[in-house]
This record gives C-alpha cells, structure tokens and sequence, in this order.
C-alpha cells in the first residue's frame, strides 16, 4: 500500500501515484512503489517501462530477468543510474535520494520482496524483518510492529495497513490519502486486487473513527497515575 501525495513546500501539494505493476501473464507480477525525490523515481520508473518495451536494449529489463534478485538488481541499477546523472549536474546526490519496494514473483521461484537503498543497494524481507517501509514511517511503525502476525489474512492485513496510513496522516502533512493498494496471491502470476481508497470511503471512515474510539477507551482503561 502507498500514499498519494507529493509536494516540493508547504503551497505545492498535489498527488501522484507511487505504485507502479508490471506483469506478463503466467509468467511475473511486479509491484513497486517509491519514495523520495519524485524526479528521480519518475525518471527511474520511466527507464525501467522504456528499456522493457525496446527490443534494440541489449540490457535485461524487469520484464525478462531469470529471476526477483536479478531485477531487484536491475531496478537498484537503474535507480542508482538516475541519482548519479542528476547529482553530477552540480547538486549533491542527497537532493536527489529515492528509495523503493520491490516486490513479486517470477515462474518457479516463490515471491520475494526487497527494499532498494538510493546507493544501489538492497536487501532482502526475512523473517526478523517480514515488511518495509519508506518514506514517512515513525507514525505509522509501531502500529505495524505491534499488530502484525504473519498468520493474519489479506482482509487483516488491509485493515491493519489503513489503520498505520490513517495515525501517519493525522501526524504528518507530507501523508495523504488516496491510497494506492495491490494484493498478490502467490503463485496465481496474475495481478491480484488492485485499487484506491480514499478520505471518503466508508471502510476507512468506520476503521479510522474506530481506531480513534478504541485508542481512547485503551487508555482510559489504564489505572492513574498517582502523586
């Protein structure tokens, strides 16, 4: 799941998509979603849809690496590419730092995630380390770390994400809604359900009206503090 909002100052907001799929049917899903600099992650997503769709690019291309570790390479690659060609423009390559989720499956290999760094780097979702995130994450986090069970059902897991999106945005102005979301069900090699939920939806009206409700009556169930 992602946000939707941009913005370069405080009189500058807009929204923009930070999801991007890519599949070919029976054979890979991709997902990757971004964070950071919205030049260089569109300039990066940008190369990676061209070098995919030309024939004449002997550069393997996401659509036809052998496996999720060679185009978790390949988007790190093309990601560190486009920081070092901007940064060499006079600008330090900090004014330009992205950092991305890939995530997905390619035919014979079970499904894999990754968090890609700016540098290049990336490493891979474990089992101590079972979800990333990027971007704003210190609200959001600790529900996350609290909630997350990795026997919980995708139904779970969209509430539990909701309700993460939901304490961020009211903490921070550089979250907004809508929200991108996609749910791959392993092994289908299809995209899964794919959407957007917005402010004004009813599920996330009733979730964010009930997480609030609940947290106070948590807390007025705690004895007092004392003198």
């Amino acid at each position: 799941m992602s946000d939707t909002r941009t913005n370069a100052g405080l009189d500058n907001i807009s929204t923009f998509t930070k999801m991007h799929v890519w599949d070919v049917p029976g054979e890979r899903v991709l997902t990757l979603m971004t964070a950071g600099n919205l030049a260089t992650t569109q300039a990066a997503v940008s190369l990676l849809e061209e070098r995919s769709k030309a024939p004449e690019d002997r550069r393997p291309s996401v659509l036809d690496a052998p496996s999720m570790f060679q185009t978790a390479r390949i988007v790190a690659d093309t990601l560190r590419e486009v920081i070092e060609k901007q940064s060499g423009q006079g600008q330090s390559a900090e004014a330009f730092g992205a950092t991305l989720i890939l995530g997905g499956q390619i035919a014979g290999s079970p499904p894999r995630l990754f968090l890609i760094y700016p540098e290049g780097n990336f490493i891979e979702a474990r089992e101590d380390t079972p979800f990333f995130q990027i971007g704003e994450m210190k609200y959001g986090r600790p529900i996350l770390v609290r909630a997350y069970d990795p026997k919980m059902s995708f139904e779970d897991a969209m509430k539990l994400l909701l309700v993460s999106f939901d304490s961020t945005l009211k903490a921070n102005l550089t979250v907004g809604a809508p929200f991108d979301f996609h749910v791959y069900e392993a092994d289908t090699l299809v995209p899964g359900h794919k959407g957007r939920v917005g402010l004004d939806d009813p599920y996330f009206q009733t979730v964010s009206k009930g997480w609030g409700d609940a947290l106070k009556n948590a807390l007025d169930s705690l004895p007092t503090y004392e003198f």
